[in-house]
């Protein structure tokens, strides 16, 4: 199962490294057959938040077919704006198995009309404007992650480690999802 993580300039750090560990512990320790890695729009260097140098594995031209789409948080103005981009997160979703987003790639997913008349989240300061720009979405405030079908949205930050161990359980299994939790030292808060 390819897993890919989309990642930009001034994404959030942890919305993407969060999720890396935990679907890369996930793997080593139920001795599944994930790749997951990072995609960026471009094979260079993406400056994250805090101006973090990461060099994505794939790039949009180079990666293989993604079963797992997760777009993670950060400035993602720019992001929005970029047909490029946009196209290319629509078509991966299409198809994708799941599509997740961390933070404000909700926003993204939403730009690429994918949460239509889902019930989804952001991080809690951008709930009403992903409300606001996207009236056709039921954005909600008092979840740290939403699943819907093949697509979760998460909360800012740490919620996205929460709903990438959900997606574990979803994936594989509870007790794996447990296990990686453990394993990482991290309290898995699984309630929605």
């Amino acid at each position: 199962m390819n897993i890919g993580i989309y990642i930009y300039d001034d994404a959030e750090v942890l919305d993407f490294s969060g999720p890396f560990e935990v679907l890369s512990t996930a793997n080593r320790l139920g001795n599944k057959n994930w790749n997951v890695f990072l995609v960026s729009e471009k094979p260079d260097v993406v400056q994250a938040r805090g101006g973090f140098p990461v060099h994505g594995h794939f790039s949009f031209e180079t990666h293989p077919n993604i079963d797992v789409l997760i777009v993670v948080g950060g400035i993602h103005i720019e992001e929005v704006k970029k047909p490029a981009v946009i196209s290319w997160i629509s078509n991966v979703a299409s198809t994708s198995k799941r599509v997740a987003s961390v933070c404000t790639g909700s926003f993204i997913l939403a730009e690429a009309n994918l949460l239509n008349g889902l019930t989804v989240t952001t991080h809690w300061e951008d709930i009403a404007d992903l409300s606001a720009t996207y009236p056709k979405l039921n954005v909600v405030s008092d979840h740290r992650w939403v699943s819907q079908g093949k697509y979760i949205t998460s909360g800012g930050i740490s919620a996205g480690i929460d709903m990438s161990l959900h997606l574990v359980s979803e994936l594989s299994t509870l007790n794996l999802a447990e296990q990686t939790a453990k394993q990482m030292e991290y309290h898995w808060q699984k309630c929605t």
